[in-house]
């Protein structure tokens, strides 16, 4: 019997997602960019930025060996193991905003009320409009 059966699951807390990146402090500098949010952790290879009033945070870690995920992935391709989903209000001043903050629009578009994009590192976040 599990920990969830007895009622006894132990404290957990959502910490954080971590992005893989060639360079760590880069992509957090754009995150930084992009979502203003605050630095949380600056450390060699690892950077975490905190999110305004509290929560989950985003955190980035150098990985030497990182291969920049393909989108959308075809066979054989790289294929990416998560992508962030950010609300906005105004998809178009948005989607603008992320390209000044470094961001690539996708060329693949697959729904008209969202926009793919990719970070620096190459990882697709979707901005969509928050109804």
């Amino acid at each position: 019997m599990s920990n969830d059966d007895t009622g006894q699951r132990p404290a957990l807390r959502f910490h954080s997602t971590v992005l893989d990146a060639p360079d760590a402090n880069e992509l957090a500098a754009f995150y930084r960019r992009l979502l203003g949010w605050e630095t949380r952790t600056d450390e060699p290879g690892w950077v975490t930025l905190a999110a305004p009033g509290g929560g989950a945070g985003l955190s980035f870690q150098t990985e030497d060996a990182y291969v920049r995920p393909v989108w959308p992935a075809g066979p054989g391709d790289p294929q990416m193991s998560m992508h962030l989903d950010i609300a906005v209000d105004d998809l178009d001043a948005a989607s603008a905003h992320a390209v000044t903050a470094g961001a690539t629009v996708a060329e693949f578009q697959p729904q008209d009320d969202v926009r793919v994009h990719l970070d620096p590192a190459g990882h697709p976040f979707c901005l969509f409009l928050d109804a």
